[in-house]
């Protein structure tokens, strides 16, 4: 390892001995501030300054940069939030995973969650009550949207500044670990969504250190991230530690890269592929299943094709397509990203391919849009009924449950679990929770407050949803997206049934596409799937008996029936 690669932040080498380390290298003296006391720092020929000096666990420190003090950028714990200083923080941790060798890609069933609303505690260690449950059910993966530091206590996930210190709020790295390391007791891995696309705007002081952003692009959340340009080596190496540090300090075994289509990176050698390369290394070196999903609005089959084929490398990704074209068919919805989609066979085509748009004009693009992916492999896409973004980006965050029918609830469930992908659900819909998931924030600024209303006001405009979008910075509109837990009983054991019947079907249970085959009958869609033909019916009229293709087949599945 390059002396540029090695750790950032603060590394204890010994019970009371400390190594602390920051890029800046445009600043000829950063200094370290530990209570009141100022130590130098050496500068070596990368920029890096260092220091080495007395500290334990619990030592509270920040850098001082022309005499004012800032946190640590590559902080593990920020115990007063994002505007006070970092904690040193103990690698060690009373472990029981050390069996733990993670789960097959094939054998993902996400469940994704948001720590703060998820239990009335909004808290890491809340969350392991509930695991027992999950897995009954049939989870295999839980999903944590991100947990990077943000300011205030409540965030829906995105404004995190501080990537590699999980929220105060939540419980901190101690909670976070001990909630992994009670999933991995029970079989369940845990996925941790990153941000590597922008930092969010409060206590964003990241600027200040070096030329870690660029302004020759932009994003739709501030300005983005220098990959590609001078010095990017370095801001390269700063989330890729990122990555490492949560596997190789939490165990964690999957990290979802939220909108890599917002990366913007022209090198020959994408930082994209840079990242999925360390993570598959590190995972050689440690024995264990370690996976890399995308989130990515492109089509492109290049974010989940290997490196060797000039890929991303992306072990899957999640597949938007399948989620629109189904929601359209079961909502009347038909503007903004809806629009191009609400047709049967667009739904057919989403679930034999992974995409859906690949190579047509798109409407609500203005253009052509995607390719054909070559894969064959279903694991490599993640589909979903309802996600965080396809709720929390609605104007009211209305869940599934409170815009349709039941029985059109229960009919998206089995097409997403007996699916040839990799299902996920998002909280709660298992027992058709009917709180919504909303936007909300706890920013200080009264400025930054007043223009985050107003560009939340502004993100509707593609839409015809009517009404005034709740206040994002309202304690009550984060109280009003907390689960209620108030389940029904019948539809829990329904989605238990549809993952049984996923689980102990030899033919719904292999996600190879070249033995699905799709057609539309009318309003019902036909997936033949080896010797299974599952048909869901999207009319209004029960269809007990499902027209059937010259199909050769033994077993047909009535779970997706309109009379369930």
């Amino acid at each position: 390892m390059s002396p540029a690669n090695r750790a950032l932040g603060a590394t204890l080498i010994a019970p009371d001995r400390c190594e602390f380390r920051v890029w800046s290298p445009y600043r000829d003296r950063v200094e370290l501030r530990i209570d009141s006391h100022l130590f130098p720092m050496k500068k070596n020929a990368d920029g890096y300054h260092e220091a080495t000096i007395e500290a334990r666990p619990g030592t509270h420190y920040s850098y001082v940069l022309d005499g004012v003090a800032r946190p640590d950028p590559a902080s593990r714990y920020q115990p007063e939030s994002v505007h006070g200083p970092s904690e040193v923080v103990s690698r060690d941790f009373d472990w029981h995973d050390a069996q733990w060798k993670g789960i097959a890609l094939e054998d993902h069933v996400l469940y994704e969650l948001h720590v703060g609303t998820f239990t009335p505690e909004g808290t890491f260690e809340a969350i392991i009550a509930k695991l027992d449950a999950l897995k009954d059910l049939g989870i295999t993966a839980i999903e944590l949207l991100p947990i990077g530091q943000f300011p205030g206590t409540r965030n829906w996930g995105y404004d995190g500044v501080y990537i590699s210190a999980a929220q105060n709020s939540y419980g901190g790295p101690l909670g976070l670990k001990r909630l992994v390391d009670a999933a991995h007791q029970r079989g369940l891995a845990v996925i941790l969504d990153v941000v590597y696309n922008h930092l969010g705007p409060e206590g964003n002081y990241l600027r200040e250190f070096g030329p870690y952003f660029t302004d020759r692009y932009k994003t739709p959340w501030g300005q983005a991230l220098n990959f590609d340009g001078p010095h990017s080596d370095h801001v390269r190496w700063f989330f890729i530690h990122n990555a490492l540090m949560w596997i190789d300090e939490f165990h964690v075994d999957a990290l979802r890269v939220d909108a890599v289509h917002a990366i913007i990176d022209h090198s020959a050698e994408p930082f994209l592929q840079d990242l999925t390369t360390a993570v598959r290394d590190r995972a050689r070196e440690l024995g264990r299943r370690i996976y890399m999903i995308a989130e990515s609005d492109l089509n492109d089959p290049r974010v989940i094709t290997p490196k060797e084929s000039l890929g991303l490398g992306f072990d899957s990704q999640w597949s938007d397509d399948l989620h629109h074209s189904l929601h359209a068919l079961l909502t009347p919805e038909r503007t903004g990203y809806y629009v191009g989609y609400g047709k049967t066979g667009d739904l057919a085509r989403a679930i034999s391919t992974g995409y859906l748009y690949t190579g047509q004009h798109s409407v609500y693009r203005g253009r052509k849009y995607g390719l054909e992916p070559k894969t064959k492999d279903g694991a490599q896409f993640i589909v979903y009924a309802q996600n965080h973004d396809q709720v929390g980006n609605r104007m009211h965050g209305e869940r599934l449950s409170t815009l349709v029918s039941p029985e059109k609830v229960r009919l998206a469930a089995a097409v997403v679990i007996l699916s040839p992908f990799l299902p996920m659900l998002f909280m709660g819909e298992e027992y058709g929770e009917t709180a919504p998931f909303q936007y909300f924030t706890s920013h200080s600024d009264e400025d930054l407050i007043n223009a985050v209303r107003r560009g939340r006001r502004e993100e509707f405009d593609d839409f015809e949803w009517v009404g005034e979008a709740p206040d994002p910075h309202a304690e009550d509109t984060f109280l009003r997206s907390k689960l209620r837990w108030k389940e029904d009983a019948s539809l829990r054991d329904f989605y238990r049934q549809l993952l049984r019947l996923r689980r102990e079907t030899p033919a719904l249970r292999s996600l190879d596409l070249r033995a699905v085959e799709t057609r539309v009958e009318g309003n019902v869609v036909l997936v033949r799937r080896g010797d299974t033909l599952v048909a869901f019916n999207f009319s209004d009229v029960p269809a007990d008996d499902p027209p059937l293709p010259a199909w050769g087949f033994n077993v047909w599945s009535a779970a997706a029936r309109r009379r369930f």
